[in-house]
């Protein structure tokens, strides 16, 4: 079906969508709709094709580079597993992943914990368990941090997470190394390199290394090398300075997607050997030995694997100012489960999966069903024009920050996730029940 959607996807001779060897269909009536659907195969082949390409890229200078698996994008137990046997790392940025990943076997000192407003339970219990690394993102947090690991007589693995200057990713939102957001320390205002200084002055941390993270959705290498070069110019100013090397270099991620037809992405192969090459040109300028590595690819490993089934309820035709149509199609979902679309603006595309229409298409809009004109799932697709109630519709691409950003609007229950493979399917997290959402309810007394 093209690289849009998952490598196992296909269509059948009645025009049935089937994933990992199953059928769409089947799995609608077995679990029921909206439902998200994750390819196992693909997406262990992705988290495979990111160790492989930069253990080849970054191993031509003989270092070493760790890729870490972001379970903001979607995390359950399971998939904390397969990354696990993947060879992959872990970043989580509140207590839950941290404790989900934990129950999917992950080791703790393979994960990472990320966060601009960490609480106090949160930092104790990663020092409690181990955890591999905390990115500190304020001096606030340093000295918090210091004070509970001297109570608990452990020393905290530290990277500081510094600010670049370097815009890059899609939408404002995404973009985290500006000057004017939340994240980070900035580099401009000496911030960085007096953030360094203290967790290397500090008896309860250890300073492993620098965080950097400028976007998602990143297309342009530029902007990594930029970056790149402004990371290994702070980390030759603390050396000089405080006369020790910081081992470790985390650069971030977040590459980008394919979302349409249209869309582009960036390979791993062009990412790794795009990003070795960036810091070896800003290793020369900088001088100073190669570091130990991470990045982040955020996204790319989740998203392209998953996709999301809907069953179409209303359809209406409605006329536009230059007396063109367009085609409303409405669906058992919405924004409770895809929040990008309302929340970035973001594209995605759609299909009928249920049968073969030999109808034209017609310019049509996916929407759903909650109280909201803005509740948009696709904003611009073309669809048949006979699509119907009852049609089964897949939005793909949607295996990173669905079921994350996944809320109860209107008191709807929250999609079950499934995985598929070799024919066989297996519950990741099953749906919200209205017994769920009773349950979270405090009635008033008789």
């Amino acid at each position: 079906m093209g690289s849009l959607w998952p490598r196992t996807a296909g269509r059948g001779a009645d025009g049935a969508l089937h994933v990992g060897g199953v059928d769409a269909r089947e799995l609608a009536g077995e679990f029921g709709t909206p439902l998200y659907v994750v390819d196992e195969v693909d997406m262990r082949a992705r988290a495979a094709a990111f160790r492989d390409e930069f253990a080849a890229a970054f191993g031509r200078h003989h270092a070493r580079v760790d890729v870490y698996y972001a379970g903001k994008a979607f995390l359950c137990s399971q998939v904390a597993r397969w990354m696990y046997s993947e060879d992959l790392y872990l970043d989580v940025a509140s207590l839950g992943e941290l404790e989900i990943a934990l129950r999917g076997g992950m080791p703790a000192a393979r994960i990472g914990l990320h966060g601009n407003n960490k609480s106090d339970q949160e930092l104790r219990r990663a020092l409690e368990v181990g955890v591999g690394r905390i990115i500190v993102d304020s001096f606030t947090e340093i000295d918090v941090l210091d004070q509970i690991a001297r109570e608990l007589s452990v020393v905290a693995p530290v990277l500081v997470r510094v600010t670049t200057g370097v815009h890059a990713g899609g939408h404002e939102y995404i973009a985290t190394a500006h000057e004017d957001q939340k994240f980070g320390l900035s580099l401009a205002t000496g911030d960085a390199l007096e953030a360094l200084t203290a967790c290397h002055d500090a008896a309860g941390l250890d300073l492993r290394g620098i965080h950097s993270h400028i976007g998602s959705q990143i297309l342009s290498l530029d902007a990594f090398q930029e970056s790149a070069a402004r990371v290994f110019s702070l980390r030759a100013e603390f050396l000089s300075v405080v006369g020790v090397e910081v081992p470790e270099v985390d650069l971030g991620g977040g590459f980008a997607i394919r979302y349409t037809p249209h869309g582009e992405e960036l390979s791993a192969h062009d990412a790794a050997f795009g990003m070795a090459d960036a810091v070896d040109v800003a290793l020369k300028a900088s001088g100073g030995t190669w570091p130990h590595l991470s990045i982040e690819p955020g996204r790319a490993i989740a998203g392209p694997a998953g996709l999301t089934l809907y069953r179409v309820g209303v359809v209406k035709h409605v006329h536009l100012d230059d007396d063109s149509q367009r085609q409303y199609v409405a669906v058992d979902g919405g924004m409770s489960d895809n929040m990008r679309t309302i929340t970035y603006g973001a594209d995605y595309s759609a299909s009928i999966v249920s049968r073969l229409s030999e109808a034209e298409t017609i310019l049509s809009r996916v929407v759903g069903k909650h109280c909201e004109s803005g509740d948009i799932v696709v904003r611009n697709v073309d669809l048949p024009e006979d699509v119907a109630r009852g049609d089964l519709l897949a939005v793909p691409a949607t295996g990173a920050y669905g079921r994350s950003m996944a809320n109860n609007y209107n008191l709807v229950p929250r999609p079950a996730v499934v995985s598929v493979r070799d024919g066989d399917w297996t519950l990741l997290v099953r749906r919200d029940t209205l017994d769920d959402l009773l349950s979270w309810d405090v009635p008033p007394p008789n």
